[in-house]
């Protein structure tokens, strides 16, 4: 009994031990949110939206990301003389046309994620304090066809904690060349 006893307390603190080490508990009080699905809900417009409003920093990760609009933002963001990084999955290393060139043709910092199976998010971190994520691909697809979602987060908290996550993939990936 104390042997069945004593496996049962080591398997709950391996338990313990096992937690995601990239895991939190927030609570959102009083953070103002956008919400959007699509087809053709907004979401992309609401994206151009946001970036066009950026004053300083806007931090990117996105697996697919093939859309103008969107494209198009970041630069005028660059050009507007922000700090616009993007990390990418390596799928966008070889698909015919992808925001990988175009963004690191503007002169945008690119890098490539290709420690994983797929680098799956769809995440920007703009000014240290909003986060746009959901499932919502950067692509024509995703606001024309796909059935998607996209929530737009007012939290300065929330956005520290994105850009742990972001700076953790930035240490492992590497430079887009075109």
């Amino acid at each position: 009994m104390k042997r069945i006893l004593h496996l049962s307390l080591l398997f709950s603190l391996l338990l313990t031990l096992a937690a995601p080490a990239w895991s939190f508990d927030l609570i959102l009080k009083d953070t103002p949110a956008q919400v959007y699905f699509s087809p053709s809900g907004g979401c992309q417009d609401a994206i151009v939206s946001t970036i066009s409003k950026a004053k300083e920093t806007i931090y990117v990760q996105a697996y697919s990301f093939t859309s103008a609009p969107i494209s198009q933002a970041l630069v005028e963001a660059h050009k507007r003389g922000l700090k616009v990084i993007a990390i990418l999955d390596k799928s966008q290393r070889t698909e015919r046309y992808t925001g990988a060139t175009f963004l690191a043709n503007a002169g945008i910092p690119v890098l490539i994620d290709d420690r994983h199976a797929i680098a799956h998010n769809k995440v920007m971190v703009i000014d240290g304090k909003t986060v746009i994520t959901g499932s919502f691909n950067f692509t024509k697809a995703a606001e024309e066809k796909n059935a998607e979602n996209l929530l737009i987060l007012d939290n300065a908290e929330l956005a520290r904690i994105y850009m742990e996550n972001w700076e953790k993939h930035r240490k492992h990936s590497e430079e887009y060349s075109r």
